[in-house]
């Protein structure tokens, strides 16, 4: 078995500040890493659920229920409404919050970098859910519909705030992409089937609107997507049965995209490390970097190399990465589980 090449950090990493997250980041996986992170930290650490608080602001949209549904870090969780009479159109959006935190989080990679702590050409990567993420987990009936492009616009400012400020050759993008997985596979989730707001098919526009978050991003950035099926308490919204439908939404996306996809990440449950999961590998046609997630704390390097032997059989190259983010990985467990990466890839 030859060694998988290079590891990808999906996002999230369980340290309390972007400075430990890239410094560790960079100290254990070196070189192994072509992009490093601030691990999500803060009101970011479980990806999407301070969207509410910030949303909740803004003049024409309300919180569903009168009392806190308490979360940690101090969010609450209650999802939303448009008021009463209001015309979504003219809703004005507050800042989203990834713009501000990625200006400041890379103040400091370039700072650890010019201390020698990352190595000289490592980019800075910032992760940005979709619209269907945010819009279906919030929202609800027609009011999904009307606040879709009115979300959409503020996160593609949220995204023109970065491009202005991160120069283009020292940034990645990456597009957290779950939700959507969970209505391809037509996923049972928090008590109902997750859907979208649009009639028939779902796929044909979850193609399209995430083909177009990548032609969003310029040539001279890069940029990845990251499929997966969910992480609330280490544990999935929905199992797949094999990789056939990441791999068919992949394709899809790919040839829908106007431009290159710099990375491509799809997930491995940690109980699969049979011929069945990965077979339909065999028929991706995406030729650039490849991360499965195959890297689990549960069962560290063994667990690792046991997928990555099945996984060699059905594509030729690829790095490795978790499954999701490690934001809510127990305490103490988050260098265990960047070594683990370590210990199964090689360098670029």
């Amino acid at each position: 078995m030859t060694q998988p090449l290079g590891a990808l950090l999906v996002g999230s990493v369980n340290y309390d500040d972007a400075e430990t997250t890239i410094r560790t980041a960079a100290e254990v996986l070196g070189t192994r890493l072509r992009r490093i992170p601030d691990g999500e930290v803060g009101k970011r650490f479980h990806w999407i659920m301070f969207q509410p608080d910030v949303l909740g602001e803004a003049e024409g949209i309300e919180r569903i229920g009168d009392e806190p549904v308490p979360f940690p870090a101090g969010i609450d969780a209650r999802p939303l409404r448009i008021g009463e009479g209001v015309d979504a159109a003219g809703i004005r959006l507050p800042a989203l919050g990834y713009a501000d935190a990625a200006i400041e989080s890379y103040a400091i990679f370039t700072r650890l970098r010019g201390e020698g702590v990352v190595p000289e050409g490592t980019r800075f990567q910032v992760s940005l859910p979709t619209p269907v993420a945010v819009v279906t987990s919030f929202f609800f009936g027609d009011d999904r519909a009307a606040i879709a492009p009115v979300y959409t616009a503020a996160l593609r400012r949220e995204l023109d705030g970065i491009l202005a400020a991160i120069p283009h050759d020292d940034l990645a993008i990456q597009w957290d992409v779950a939700s959507e997985m969970g209505v391809i596979e037509a996923a049972p989730a928090f008590g109902r089937v997750m859907d979208v707001w649009w009639e028939g098919d779902p796929f044909p526009g979850l193609v399209a609107q995430l083909a177009e978050l990548i032609d969003a991003v310029p040539v001279d950035v890069e940029v990845g997507v990251h499929l997966c099926y969910g992480d609330v308490a280490e544990k999935h919204f929905f199992e797949p049965t094999d990789a056939a439908n990441l791999v068919r939404y992949a394709n899809a996306v790919v040839a829908a995209s106007g431009r290159e996809l710099t990375w491509l990440h799809l997930p491995v449950p940690i109980e699969r490390d049979d011929d069945a999961y990965f077979a339909p590998l065999a028929d991706l046609a995406y030729g650039g970097e490849l991360y499965l997630g195959l890297v689990h704390r549960e069962d560290a390097a063994a667990g690792a190399e046991k997928r990555i032997a099945v996984a060699q059989r059905y594509v030729p190259e690829f790095g490795v990465a978790t499954e999701c983010g490690i934001g809510r990985a127990p305490a103490g467990t988050t260098e265990g589980i960047l070594r683990t990466h370590a210990e199964v890839a090689r360098p670029w």
